[in-house]
């Protein structure tokens, strides 16, 4: 996906926008008044005394991948897509993909299906996609394109997962460097692989109060629709804009620069699906679901007001901006996306004259 490299760019743009970008560009006119501070003094500024263990790390993954070998299948009386899966051990949503069937997937005896071979892994209670990714030193995205997992991206125990060709046979003889190198942890693999796994037929939770804290093996409902409106999260001077920079430097959103301890506003209605600093090139991060594929990303954050699974409405503080991460200034980078795809914010926010 190049999200590395998008990151460096980020980081090499970042770090050269007061150098190369002139005072007042791309600068834009205050937001009207925005909602009070909240009036408890503790709700401004606040972050957890210790950072909750990781979604991904709640339920530790062992590697247990099954070899399947290619070939043909020949549906009997009685056989269903799910059983056939069990039967060959290959997984049902790629035998469905291979074979061109839409739900509700029916089968008839005799016909022929073509099973795909590699090596898949079967999903255990709680595990999620970047752990299960993590633990085979593979791309999480590789194991989302090459199973075509979509929105909610929320993973069933049972479900087998076909992993990359490239993974290696023996994740257990990787050394650090090798795992460090084969998984970079990016906003696109918390969106698609941070949920952990439900049993089949269950639900997930749905989001919680304001500052109410969820367990981090809680699987999280995702709001069903959303308005498409936006508001600017902060008050400030973009120092960068959306886009390519040249020389393969890109920047998947906004940098906008404000004072350290600025609020930061959620920019639409959502459901907080991460806060926390595990990509160090953003700091303190915040990821906001607002459903129909929209997310929204708030980074260099200095304080952490939320946690995941709770619910926000516009204009909710949900941190303060600062320097953390791969910058020499406080600034919120933000972003919008629309199944997972960057978009320009300016395109979606309100305009400034």
């Amino acid at each position: 996906m190049g999200s590395y490299m998008r990151h460096i760019a980020i980081l090499t743009l970042v770090l050269g926008a007061t150098a190369c970008i002139p005072p007042g560009h791309d600068a834009y006119t205050p937001p009207p008044v925005q909602p009070q501070l909240p009036t408890d003094p503790a709700a401004l500024g606040t972050a957890p005394a210790q950072a909750p263990v990781s979604t991904w790390q709640a339920a530790p993954v062992t590697p247990r991948a099954r070899s399947v070998e290619s070939g043909t299948y020949i549906v009997r009386l009685g056989d269903t897509l799910r059983g056939i899966a069990n039967r060959t051990g290959a997984g049902s949503q790629i035998i469905a993909s291979a074979n061109g069937l839409v739900a509700p997937y029916v089968i008839h005896p005799g016909q022929q299906l073509k099973i795909i071979g590699g090596r898949y892994h079967t999903v255990a209670s709680g595990e999620t996609g970047i752990a299960i990714a993590r633990a085979y030193g593979a791309s999480w995205s590789d194991i989302v394109a090459l199973n075509t997992l979509e929105e909610p991206y929320i993973l069933r125990v049972g479900q087998k997962l076909l992993l990359p060709a490239t993974a290696p046979s023996d994740p257990a003889n990787l050394s650090i460097e090798q795992r460090a190198a084969a998984f970079n942890l990016d906003i696109d693999d918390i969106v698609t692989g941070s949920q952990p796994a439900l049993a089949d037929g269950a639900a997930a939770k749905e989001p919680s109060d304001w500052r109410k804290a969820i367990t981090p093996n809680t699987t999280i409902a995702t709001p069903a629709s959303f308005s498409g409106r936006f508001q600017w999260p902060v008050d400030g001077t973009v120092l960068s804009t959306f886009g390519s920079k040249g020389g393969g430097k890109v920047n998947d959103g906004l940098n906008i620069g404000v004072p350290k301890g600025t609020p930061i506003r959620a920019s639409a209605d959502g459901v907080v699906a991460y806060s926390g600093d595990e990509i160090g090139v953003f700091g303190g991060l915040i990821l906001i679901s607002h459903g129909t594929g929209w997310v929204t990303a708030y980074g260099h954050a200095d304080k952490l007001n939320v946690t995941r699974g709770q619910k926000v409405k516009a204009g909710d503080i949900i941190g303060l901006a600062g320097e953390s991460g791969y910058v020499q200034e406080p600034q919120l980078h933000f972003e919008i996306r629309k199944d997972r795809k960057p978009v320009d914010p300016t395109i979606h926010l309100p305009k400034r004259g």
